[in-house]
């Protein structure tokens, strides 16, 4: 059972200010990849399983972004951890 939700917002800065879209688009392929829960919205992306999975996949994300060549990454983070269990389903429930 996953313990975690984590919300991430990657803020590649591009070498010569062109479009940050294919390097959001890159991170977001390496979560689908990863094979965790996630759901994408307009201004972040949340992932769902293990804290300690979900944090090794940010790290991921920020070494990919770099690798296309952003010259520095910014990562906003936000973290739900509940040892009793997480599930972006049950906490958005009364909403759908």
């Amino acid at each position: 059972m996953a313990n975690a939700l984590v919300s991430i917002q990657i803020i590649p800065k591009t070498p010569n200010g062109e479009d940050v879209i294919p390097y959001v688009d890159a991170a977001i392929e390496v979560i689908d990849q990863s094979g965790v829960p996630y759901h994408v919205a307009p201004l972040e992306t949340t992932m769902e399983g293990e804290l300690s999975k979900l944090l090794e996949i940010i790290e991921k994300m920020n070494v990919r972004v770099t690798e296309l060549g952003a010259t520095s990454v910014i990562s906003q983070v936000k973290i739900y951890s509940n040892p009793a269990g997480a599930s972006m389903d049950k906490l958005t429930e009364k909403y759908r």
